[in-house]
Order: structure tokens, then C-alpha cells, then sequence
């Protein structure tokens, strides 16, 4: 089957957005987030959605592959991250 360029069809598009390198995705995707400011963002208006979300995702992935319930240091260090780059404790 020819498309409309003369060539085979392979399928699917070679146009768009996720036809684009990851890169590109990213760097679209990250202006988007960029775009909203903190305050309109449903998680940082409403901690019990974000927490709710993180919950969620977490049951999405067997236990035995949860890098977290592996590791509690690992889990400890990235609470301790989050909450430094959000600026909790800072005055």
C-alpha cells in the first residue's frame, strides 16, 4: 500500500509528536509544565490528590519490583530530596 508520498506504509505517522526523539518530547512537554503556574497546579493546590496519585502509581507495580519496599534507605534519601527541592523547613 503506497501512502501519499509514494512510499510503503509502515502504519503509523511519521508526523506529530510522538513520532518526534525523546528529547524534543521533553523539552515540549516541560514548557507546557512551565506554563502553569504553581498555584493552578492541582497537586501543589491540594497535597491529599498528589499523595493520593503517588499511592495509586505505587500500586500499579508489583511489590517484589517497588525499588522502595526493597530499599528503605533509598526510599528515606528521596523524601529527604523532594522535601529540600520544594522548599519545605526552608523560612
Amino acid at each position: 500500500m503506497a501512502n501519499q508520498q509514494g512510499g510503503q506504509s509502515s502504519g503509523h505517522s511519521n508526523r506529530g509528536f510522538a513520532a518526534m526523539d525523546e528529547d524534543k518530547q521533553r523539552e515540549i512537554a516541560r514548557k507546557g509544565g512551565e506554563s502553569v503556574p504553581d498555584d493552578k497546579r492541582s497537586f501543589s493546590q491540594d497535597r491529599n490528590l498528589a499523595s493520593e496519585a503517588g499511592r495509586k502509581g505505587g500500586e500499579s507495580v508489583p511489590d517484589d519490583k517497588r525499588s522502595f519496599s526493597q530499599d528503605r534507605n533509598l526510599a528515606s534519601e528521596a523524601g529527604r530530596k523532594g522535601g529540600e527541592s520544594s522548599g519545605g523547613g526552608r523560612r
